[in-house]
C-alpha cells in the first residue's frame, strides 16, 4: 500500500551553475560577438531578407 512509489519518479534538479567572473577578454570577446550580430541583422533588413 505505498501509493509513492508508484508511477513514474520524479527526475532530479539539476544543480545551479555558479556564476563565473568574466575577465576583460571574455567581456570584450561578448561586446563584439553583440556588435557583429547587430551588423549582421542590420544588413539583412537593409537588403530585405527574409531571415
Amino acid at each position: 500500500m505505498s501509493g509513492r512509489q508508484a508511477g513514474k519518479a520524479k527526475p532530479l534538479k539539476a544543480p545551479k551553475k555558479d556564476k563565473k567572473d568574466f575577465d576583460d577578454e571574455d567581456i570584450a570577446f561578448k561586446a563584439k560577438q553583440k556588435a557583429e550580430e547587430k551588423a549582421k541583422a542590420e544588413a539583412i533588413k537593409k537588403l530585405g531578407g527574409k531571415k
